[in-house]
Protein backbone atom coordinates (compact mmCIF):
# COMPACT_ATOMS: atom_id res chain seq x y z
CA UNK A 1 0.00 0.00 0.00
CA UNK A 2 1.40 3.41 -0.99
CA UNK A 3 2.23 5.85 1.87
CA UNK A 4 -0.54 8.35 1.02
CA UNK A 5 -3.20 5.64 0.98
CA UNK A 6 -1.82 4.17 4.21
CA UNK A 7 -1.98 7.57 5.90
CA UNK A 8 -5.55 8.08 4.71
CA UNK A 9 -6.49 4.61 5.97
CA UNK A 10 -4.89 5.34 9.36
CA UNK A 11 -6.83 8.62 9.63
CA UNK A 12 -10.09 6.86 8.74
CA UNK A 13 -9.36 4.10 11.28
CA UNK A 14 -8.63 6.66 14.00
CA UNK A 15 -11.71 8.78 13.40
CA UNK A 16 -14.07 5.81 13.10
CA UNK A 17 -12.54 4.00 16.10
CA UNK A 18 -12.43 6.89 18.56
CA UNK A 19 -15.81 8.48 17.84
CA UNK A 20 -18.87 7.46 19.89
CA UNK A 21 -20.48 4.17 19.01
CA UNK A 22 -21.72 1.00 20.70
CA UNK A 23 -18.20 -0.32 21.46
CA UNK A 24 -16.93 2.92 23.01
CA UNK A 25 -20.07 3.66 25.01
CA UNK A 26 -20.04 0.13 26.42
CA UNK A 27 -16.34 0.48 27.31
CA UNK A 28 -17.00 3.75 29.10
CA UNK A 29 -19.79 2.12 31.10
CA UNK A 30 -17.54 -0.87 31.82
CA UNK A 31 -14.69 1.38 32.94
CA UNK A 32 -17.05 3.16 35.33
CA UNK A 33 -18.63 -0.02 36.69
CA UNK A 34 -15.66 -2.42 36.69
CA UNK A 35 -12.47 -0.36 36.32
CA UNK A 36 -9.74 -0.40 33.66
CA UNK A 37 -8.02 -3.69 34.48
CA UNK A 38 -11.19 -5.78 34.37
CA UNK A 39 -12.15 -4.14 31.06
CA UNK A 40 -8.87 -5.03 29.29
CA UNK A 41 -10.23 -8.33 27.83
CA UNK A 42 -13.20 -6.37 26.46
CA UNK A 43 -10.83 -3.87 24.78
CA UNK A 44 -8.63 -6.63 23.31
CA UNK A 45 -11.70 -8.48 22.07
CA UNK A 46 -12.82 -5.37 20.19
CA UNK A 47 -9.43 -4.66 18.63
CA UNK A 48 -8.57 -8.20 17.58
CA UNK A 49 -12.14 -9.25 16.89
CA UNK A 50 -12.73 -6.33 14.55
CA UNK A 51 -9.48 -7.02 12.70
CA UNK A 52 -10.53 -10.63 12.15
CA UNK A 53 -13.96 -9.44 11.06
CA UNK A 54 -12.42 -7.18 8.39
CA UNK A 55 -10.34 -10.12 7.11
CA UNK A 56 -13.29 -12.50 6.87
CA UNK A 57 -15.65 -9.91 5.40
CA UNK A 58 -13.10 -8.73 2.86
CA UNK A 59 -12.03 -12.21 1.82
CA UNK A 60 -15.49 -13.51 1.10
CA UNK A 61 -18.42 -12.57 3.32
CA UNK A 62 -18.95 -9.24 1.56
CA UNK A 63 -19.97 -11.23 -1.51
CA UNK A 64 -22.98 -12.55 0.42
CA UNK A 65 -24.28 -8.99 0.74
CA UNK A 66 -23.61 -8.43 -2.96
CA UNK A 67 -25.63 -11.51 -3.87
CA UNK A 68 -28.31 -11.26 -1.17
CA UNK A 69 -28.97 -7.62 -0.09
CA UNK A 70 -31.67 -8.84 2.32
CA UNK A 71 -28.89 -10.43 4.41
CA UNK A 72 -27.73 -6.95 5.40
CA UNK A 73 -31.26 -6.05 6.53
CA UNK A 74 -31.54 -9.22 8.63
CA UNK A 75 -28.16 -8.55 10.23
CA UNK A 76 -29.15 -4.95 11.00
CA UNK A 77 -32.37 -6.06 12.72
CA UNK A 78 -30.51 -8.65 14.81
CA UNK A 79 -27.83 -6.11 15.73
CA UNK A 80 -30.32 -3.41 16.73
CA UNK A 81 -32.33 -5.86 18.84
CA UNK A 82 -29.21 -7.07 20.66
CA UNK A 83 -27.97 -3.52 21.27
CA UNK A 84 -31.33 -2.49 22.71
CA UNK A 85 -31.06 -5.41 25.13
CA UNK A 86 -27.51 -4.34 26.07
CA UNK A 87 -28.74 -0.77 26.64
CA UNK A 88 -31.32 -2.15 29.07
CA UNK A 89 -28.60 -4.13 30.87
CA UNK A 90 -26.38 -1.05 31.16
CA UNK A 91 -29.26 1.08 32.43
CA UNK A 92 -29.98 -1.47 35.15
CA UNK A 93 -26.38 -2.13 36.23
CA UNK A 94 -25.86 -1.94 39.98
CA UNK A 95 -23.49 0.09 42.10
CA UNK A 96 -19.74 -0.62 41.69
CA UNK A 97 -19.52 -2.90 44.73
CA UNK A 98 -22.65 -4.78 43.71
CA UNK A 99 -21.43 -5.03 40.12
CA UNK A 100 -18.23 -6.69 41.25
CA UNK A 101 -20.25 -9.38 42.99
CA UNK A 102 -23.19 -9.95 40.65
CA UNK A 103 -22.07 -8.83 37.19
CA UNK A 104 -19.07 -9.29 34.95
CA UNK A 105 -17.56 -7.19 32.19
CA UNK A 106 -17.46 -8.56 28.66
CA UNK A 107 -14.90 -11.31 28.13
CA UNK A 108 -12.47 -11.31 25.18
CA UNK A 109 -14.63 -13.79 23.25
CA UNK A 110 -17.88 -11.94 23.98
CA UNK A 111 -16.37 -8.65 22.79
CA UNK A 112 -14.94 -10.28 19.65
CA UNK A 113 -18.27 -11.92 18.80
CA UNK A 114 -20.13 -8.68 19.53
CA UNK A 115 -18.48 -7.09 16.47
CA UNK A 116 -20.64 -9.31 14.26
CA UNK A 117 -23.87 -7.78 15.59
CA UNK A 118 -22.54 -4.24 15.95
CA UNK A 119 -24.03 -2.12 13.14
CA UNK A 120 -21.26 0.49 13.37
CA UNK A 121 -18.59 -2.23 13.05
CA UNK A 122 -20.26 -3.52 9.88
CA UNK A 123 -20.43 -0.02 8.42
CA UNK A 124 -16.78 0.60 9.27
CA UNK A 125 -15.65 -2.72 7.81
CA UNK A 126 -17.61 -2.41 4.58
CA UNK A 127 -16.57 1.23 4.08
CA UNK A 128 -12.90 0.50 4.79
CA UNK A 129 -12.85 -2.42 2.35
CA UNK A 130 -14.66 -0.42 -0.34
CA UNK A 131 -12.35 2.59 -0.04
CA UNK A 132 -8.97 1.04 0.78
CA UNK A 133 -9.19 -2.47 -0.70
CA UNK A 134 -11.38 -1.91 -3.77
CA UNK A 135 -9.74 -4.78 -5.65
CA UNK A 136 -10.42 -7.03 -2.61
CA UNK A 137 -6.96 -8.51 -2.88
CA UNK A 138 -5.75 -10.46 0.16
CA UNK A 139 -2.79 -8.10 0.64
CA UNK A 140 -4.93 -4.94 0.61
CA UNK A 141 -7.49 -6.46 2.99
CA UNK A 142 -4.70 -7.58 5.33
CA UNK A 143 -3.35 -4.01 5.40
CA UNK A 144 -6.78 -2.67 6.30
CA UNK A 145 -7.19 -5.23 9.10
CA UNK A 146 -3.70 -4.57 10.51
CA UNK A 147 -4.08 -0.79 10.52
CA UNK A 148 -7.44 -1.03 12.29
CA UNK A 149 -6.10 -3.52 14.83
CA UNK A 150 -3.14 -1.24 15.66
CA UNK A 151 -5.17 1.96 15.92
CA UNK A 152 -8.29 0.52 17.53
CA UNK A 153 -6.82 -0.52 20.89
CA UNK A 154 -5.40 2.87 21.95
CA UNK A 155 -8.56 4.55 20.63
CA UNK A 156 -10.97 2.44 22.64
CA UNK A 157 -8.71 2.63 25.71
CA UNK A 158 -9.47 6.35 25.92
CA UNK A 159 -13.14 5.57 26.57
CA UNK A 160 -12.35 3.01 29.26
CA UNK A 161 -10.05 5.50 31.01
CA UNK A 162 -12.78 8.17 30.89
CA UNK A 163 -15.20 5.73 32.47
CA UNK A 164 -12.68 4.70 35.12
CA UNK A 165 -11.95 8.33 36.02
CA UNK A 166 -15.64 8.93 36.51
CA UNK A 167 -15.80 6.28 39.24
CA UNK A 168 -14.91 8.93 41.83
CA UNK A 169 -17.82 11.11 40.73
CA UNK A 170 -20.12 8.11 40.52
CA UNK A 171 -19.54 6.99 44.09
CA UNK A 172 -23.19 7.49 45.04
CA UNK A 173 -25.81 5.04 43.76
CA UNK A 174 -27.95 7.89 42.40
CA UNK A 175 -25.11 9.31 40.29
CA UNK A 176 -24.11 5.89 38.99
CA UNK A 177 -27.73 5.16 38.10
CA UNK A 178 -27.97 8.45 36.21
CA UNK A 179 -24.69 7.72 34.41
CA UNK A 180 -25.78 4.21 33.42
CA UNK A 181 -29.11 5.47 32.12
CA UNK A 182 -27.29 8.20 30.18
CA UNK A 183 -24.93 5.63 28.63
CA UNK A 184 -27.90 3.42 27.76
CA UNK A 185 -29.67 6.38 26.15
CA UNK A 186 -26.59 7.30 24.12
CA UNK A 187 -26.23 3.68 23.03
CA UNK A 188 -29.81 3.74 21.74
CA UNK A 189 -29.16 7.09 20.00
CA UNK A 190 -26.09 5.59 18.31
CA UNK A 191 -28.50 3.26 16.49
CA UNK A 192 -30.32 6.13 14.75
CA UNK A 193 -28.08 6.06 11.64
CA UNK A 194 -28.81 2.33 11.34
CA UNK A 195 -32.55 2.65 11.98
CA UNK A 196 -33.24 5.49 9.53
CA UNK A 197 -32.59 3.42 6.39
CA UNK A 198 -34.70 0.58 7.83
CA UNK A 199 -37.78 2.76 8.33
CA UNK A 200 -37.34 4.97 5.27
Amino acid sequence: MIPDALLALAAFALVSSITPGPNNLMLMASGANFGFRRTVPHMLGIGIGFGVMILLVGLGLVRIFDAFPVAHLVLSVIGVTYLLWLAWKIANAGAPDAARKTARPFSFVQAALFQWVNPKAWQMALTAITLYAPDRSAVAILWVALVFALINLPSVSVWTVMGQQMRRVLSSPARLRAFNWSMAGLLVLSLVPVLLPLVA
